[in-house]
């Protein structure tokens, strides 16, 4: 056993995991609380969606542009400090957002919480391998699967209730003494397992991951993004900077992020999983508030109570999807949630301006029952195959990998679903009643759907090359 598995050993792993857990929820719980106030914030603030998804693709954007450098400060600071350091930028930001007198500042401390959070997810990676055995790993990333799928089952409902009794900044109010409770807490139990090599920092790859990723992001958010120039001058850009990233990573000693991680072919066999997956959930998961507050007409609290049932069934068979994949291996577990998902999103192609609450929950339920089995079992699959000095620079991609496609995921189908919108507008004898304006909502959402049913098939294919592989101890 090495110097690090024998500190990681000696350290309380009980107390040192609750910790964590605790940051896990305040960060994804402020996630999860403002999507269900995106049809208010429009209204307030008198913007499009294709503006106010800026809130979550801006702050899934920053998460993936500092996860990669995550791997790199791991090895420059201990985990007590890169937590603490953490959990202060995200309480800065969400004092920032309570307090925002405009959609500008309030964007801007969502990006500062972005800081924080985008510190703290690999970092809570990392810690859990060191701290359990290959053998253990599967139960204990399902523990944090739970933790974090927590939020959204009380997210949208609390947010809900907010929105209709309170107001907005509600939603970050209450979430400071969390995290001041959080950052207690940790002072008392996070000890560091991981050793400090303090290697060179390579500033331009730094550069070139941001420019690239922004890049990138900001041109599929253009809702027209098929016939404007801006667009494909932006997405060709960004293409430029991350192969320039790529060159470089191959070409320095000590790279940012190492690569050699995509030559097991799992690794990468999961790594477009997650992209997919992401871009899948995130795009649904934004779109489903605006599609039932604005055609359904539902209050934001009816919307969150709607929704929290597959987020508790999520939740709750988190721990048992780790279970089952630590005794029957990933393909068992793996496949048929990705079945589960390509049927909930074939069923989500026939909504339309009458469909039922009872249809929504179930298509939701579906979704949700699906992904408990996919997302935590497929990413250890994928790093339980990596030797462990490369096991930093996995978790640091498929974190990556995760926010940024979250982020293009709700840029691309929220542009698509405007496009849909304003081709029917196009066509309609009446574009400024409000029944045609509904209608044309819908038309754009039904598209959307049917694109992501199509790429849920592909990933299901791509699920039966999943297999249990020899694990590197």
């Amino acid at each position: 056993m090495d110097e690090q598995a024998q500190v990681a050993r000696g350290v309380k792993s009980g107390a040192m995991l609750t910790a964590l857990l605790i940051g896990a929820f305040v960060a994804f719980l402020n996630e999860n609380l403002l999507t269900n106030a995106f049809p208010g914030l429009m209204k307030e603030f008198n913007i499009a969606a294709s503006t106010i998804q800026w809130l979550s693709t801006g702050y899934m954007l920053v998460i993936g542009v500092l996860v990669p450098v995550t791997a790199l400060l791991q090895q420059w600071f201990t985990t007590r400090q890169m937590f603490m350091t953490a959990m202060a930028l995200f309480l800065a930001g969400t004092c920032l957002c309570a307090v925002s007198p405009g959609f500008g500042i309030l964007l801007l401390g969502r990006i500062v919480q972005a800081c924080g959070t985008g510190l703290l997810l690999p970092l809570m990676m990392n810690t859990i391998l060191a701290l359990y055995p290959p053998e253990r790993r599967g139960a204990a990333m399902g523990l944090m699967g739970l933790v974090i799928m927590i939020a959204p089952v009380i997210g949208p409902a609390l947010s809900g209730l907010i929105i209709d009794t309170l107001h907005w900044r509600w939603l970050f109010y209450m979430v400071i003494p969390v995290a001041l409770f959080s950052i207690f807490y940790a002072f008392m139990h996070v000890k560091n397992v991981t050793e400090l090599t303090k290697p060179k920092v390579d500033f331009l790859s730094i550069v070139l991951s941001t420019a690239g990723f922004g890049c990138v992001t900001y041109g599929f958010s253009q809702s027209n993004i098929w016939s404007q120039m801006e667009g494909y001058g932006t997405l060709a850009l960004g293409s430029l900077f991350l192969i320039l990233l790529v060159w470089r990573q191959l070409t320095i000693k000590v790279p940012l992020i190492d690569l050699q991680v995509f030559r097991y072919p799992l690794f990468s066999l999961v790594a477009i999983l997650v992209v997919a997956l992401m871009m899948v959930l995130f795009a649904t998961t934004t779109l489903l508030p605006i599609y039932m507050q604005d055609v359904m007409q539902w209050t934001a609290f009816a919307t969150g109570l709607l929704l929290m049932p597959g987020c508790i069934l999520n939740a709750i068979m988190m721990p048992l999807s780790g279970k089952l994949f630590d005794r029957f291996g990933p393909r068992f577990v793996i496949v048929p949630g990705l079945f589960l998902i390509a049927i909930s999103l074939w069923l989500f192609t026939g909504i339309d301006s009458s469909t039922t609450q009872g249809s929504i929950l179930i298509k939701h339920v579906l979704l949700f029952l699906g992904m408990s089995f996919v997302v935590m079992p497929a990413q250890t699959t994928g790093l339980n195959q990596l030797p462990r000095h490369l096991i930093p620079h996995g978790t640091a991609i498929y974190n990556t990998l995760q926010q940024i496609a979250g982020g293009i995921g709700i840029a691309l189908f929220i542009g698509i679903m405007s496009s849909g919108a304003n081709r029917y507008l196009h066509h309609s004898l009446d574009p400024t009643a409000m029944n045609e304006r509904t209608q044309s909502l819908v038309s754009g959402l039904q598209t959307v759907f049917w694109i992501e049913f199509i790429v849920a098939l592909l990933i299901l294919a791509l699920g039966w090359f999943i297999k249990k592989s020899p694990e590197h101890h």
